[in-house]
């Protein structure tokens, strides 16, 4: 199983997205599932995260320092069974890409594993302060304890 997260510019949002799926797996011992994130904005290509989301994941113990920014391709529309993106504009820069509507089968706002079908965006923070960090972790991390506890019953993939 692979899992991707997509956010605008891959330093605040779906960093901390990947960061906080891979520990709770780990967590739980579940290793057969591989997480990455990416975004659409070349601004950061290659960076790491931004300093306000490394701090936060480190105040719950998440270290994603070593994660490197890096763009959407076509290619992920294969290599990923679930992706999961931040909000609405995140999804129509997926959708823009997609060659078919194949393509956005596996396609899904995060927030809808816990509110089905309201496409609800996690806020992008960085233009505001450490609060909006907060804010976006938490709701980061309730989305990820039920992507796993969806994994476990055979629900992830949503056709």
């Amino acid at each position: 199983m692979r899992i991707l997260m997509v956010c605008l510019g891959n330093i605040c949002r779906s960093p901390l997205a990947e960061g906080i799926l891979r520990y709770q797996l780990e967590e739980k011992g579940i290793f057969d599932i591989e997480v990455d994130s990416c975004g659409f904005e070349a601004y950061h290509l290659n960076d790491s995260p931004d300093k306000r989301s490394v701090e936060v994941g480190l105040k719950y113990g998440i270290d994603i320092r070593s994660q490197r920014q890096r763009l959407f391709k076509y290619e992920d529309f294969e290599k990923f069974d679930k992706i999961y993106v931040m909000d609405s504009n995140n999804y129509s820069d997926i959708a823009s890409m997609a060659l078919t509507k194949n393509d956005l089968k596996n396609v899904d706002f995060i927030t809808n594993i816990l509110y089905p079908n309201q496409n609800k965006a996690v806020p992008d923070p960085y233009y505001g302060g450490k609060d909006g960090f907060e804010k976006v972790y938490k709701m980061l991390d309730e989305c990820c304890k039920a992507i796993i506890e969806n994994f476990k019953k055979g629900k992830l993939i949503v056709e």
